[in-house]
C-alpha cells in the first residue's frame, strides 16, 4: 500500500495503468471532512469503497484537480476523470478556469462528475448553505455553459452573477469537458442534469432496471440518442477478513450482467485486490484479460478500440478508482 502522503506514487501508478492498457483514472474529492464522515460506522476493511458516512474523518483527500494536472503531464492517452467534484463549494468562474486548464494540459482528456455531495459538516466548515446545494450546482452548470461558449460571457442567476468576463484559455474541448453524473438513485434533479448536460451515467451502486428505462425514455424525449450516454458500472470485491484483499475473479462475476445492461465502462479500485503498488501493471493486464474472456472478446485491445452504434457492442473500458 502507498503511504498516505505519497502523491508522486499515485501519479506513477496512473502512468503505469496507462501503459498497461487501462483507459482512465478517476480521483474523487473532499475539501475537508467532519464527524459526519463516519456517522454510519467506519468501513470494516480500509480497501473498500468510500461511501457517505463510512469514512474516518482523518482520511487523506489530496486535491483531485491538482493531482489530475500532474497526471496529465506524464500521460498521453489516459482519460482523466474528476469524480465527485463538488461545485457548490467554489465560485463557478474559479472552478471553470481550473477545469479548462486541466483540459488544455491533457488535450481534451478531462471528464468531470459534478455532484452536490453529502457532508453537511463540509458545507458548514466552508460557510456554504447545505440546503441550497442543488440550486448552486444547477447555476454552476449553466454558468459553465456560458463561459466555455462565449467571450465575453455573462450570467445572471440567483446565487452567481457576472457580466462581460473573459475566461481564457478555454477548455481544449469545445463546450468544455465532458460531464458525467451519478448518485445513489436516479432522482428527478439527477435525471434532468443527465439529459440536459450529461455524456455519461455513473451511478453509485447498481441502478434498478426501471431507472435505466426512465433514463433512456427521457433522453429520447429530449431528442437525444440514448446510446450516446456512456454507462459506467463497477466491480466490488468481497473481503474474507478486515485485513485481506478481495478475489478479482469473484468480483468480476457481475461483469456479463452489467455488459448486457449496457454498462461498458467499468470502474475498479486496485487497492481492493492488491497490497503492493508494484503489482499494479500485472493487475491491470489480468483485469483486462479476465474481462475479455467473460464477455467473449479475444483481445483486450479490441475492447478498448471497438466502436459501434449498438449499445451492447460499445467498448469495455477500465478505470482505476481512487
Amino acid at each position: 500500500m502507498l503511504a498516505d502522503t505519497d502523491l508522486q506514487g499515485l501519479v506513477r501508478m496512473a502512468r503505469e495503468a496507462e501503459d498497461s492498457g487501462f483507459d482512465a483514472v478517476m480521483l474523487s474529492e473532499h475539501v475537508v471532512l467532519g464527524p459526519d464522515a463516519g456517522a454510519a460506522g467506519l468501513m470494516e476493511n480500509p480497501r473498500d469503497w468510500a461511501y457517505p458516512g463510512n469514512q474516518d474523518p482523518s482520511t487523506p483527500w489530496p486535491s483531485s484537480l491538482i493531482m489530475l494536472g500532474a497526471i496529465a503531464a506524464v500521460t498521453t492517452r489516459l482519460r482523466l476523470i474528476a469524480g465527485a467534484v463538488i461545485p457548490p463549494l467554489r465560485h463557478p468562474l474559479l472552478l471553470a478556469k481550473e477545469l479548462a486548464t486541466i483540459d488544455q494540459l491533457s488535450r481534451g482528456r478531462l471528464i468531470v462528475i459534478p455532484t452536490v455531495s453529502w457532508s453537511r459538516d463540509e458545507y458548514t466548515a466552508l460557510g456554504i448553505p447545505f440546503a441550497q446545494r442543488g440550486s448552486l450546482l444547477d447555476e454552476h452548470l449553466a454558468a459553465w455553459e456560458q463561459v466555455y461558449a462565449h467571450t465575453p460571457a455573462s450570467f445572471d442567476g440567483e446565487h452567481y452573477r457576472f457580466r462581460d468576463v473573459y475566461l481564457e484559455p478555454k477548455a481544449h474541448r469545445p463546450g468544455g469537458p465532458l460531464l458525467w453524473f451519478g448518485g445513489q438513485r436516479l432522482h428527478p434533479a439527477l435525471l434532468r442534469r443527465l439529459v440536459r448536460y450529461g455524456h455519461g451515467f455513473n451511478p453509485l451502486g447498481r441502478p434498478q432496471s426501471g431507472e435505466l428505462h426512465a433514463l433512456r425514455a427521457a433522453m429520447a424525449a429530449a431528442n437525444r440518442d440514448p446510446d450516446e450516454m456512456e454507462m459506467v458500472g463497477g466491480i466490488r470485491g468481497r473481503f474474507p477478513s478486515s485485513d485481506a484483499v478481495a478475489n478479482l475473479g469473484q468480483a468480476m462475476e457481475s461483469l456479463p450482467e452489467q455488459w448486457e445492461q449496457g454498462f461498458t465502462t467499468i470502474c475498479v479500485k486496485p487497492a481492493m485486490f492488491i497490497n503492493d503498488p508494484r503489482d499494479l501493471p500485472e493487475f491491470c493486464r489480468e483485469a483486462l484479460r479476465q474481462a475479455a474472456s467473460l464477455i467473449g472478446l479475444l483481445d483486450h485491445q479490441d475492447i478498448r478500440r471497438a466502436r459501434s452504434d449498438r449499445a451492447d457492442c460499445r467498448p469495455l473500458d477500465w478505470m482505476q478508482g481512487n
